[in-house]
């Protein structure tokens, strides 16, 4: 099973809003999901984005893979800080 953090669109036509999911890459966009870990508003100014780093920073843990927008905005939200050690140990450990 891949597991993906990505978004779930909820909003009404012309007005787009979305929750940060982790779901199963098989499901639907807007189908089963295993955990909400965040929102995001596109509209507001500048875009709000409100995600629980314990629970991204988790997932990505367990081997979770962000989709290119929830990755764009994990980084520019600080959600990485913690993980970015991690990252480059255990890239580290591959190259040996």
């Amino acid at each position: 099973m891949s597991v993906k953090i990505r978004l779930k669109r909820i909003g009404a036509k012309k007005s787009p809003f979305y929750r940060v999911v982790v779901a199963d890459s098989r499901s639907p966009r807007n189908g089963r999901f295993i955990e909400e870990i965040g929102t995001y508003d596109p509209l507001t100014k500048p875009a709000t984005v409100k995600v629980n780093k314990e629970r991204a920073n988790y997932w990505i843990g367990t081997g979770a893979k962000p989709t290119d927008t929830v990755n764009r905005l994990f980084k520019n939200n600080g959600v990485y800080e913690k993980t970015e050690n991690v990252i480059e140990v255990s890239e580290e450990k591959e190259e040996n």
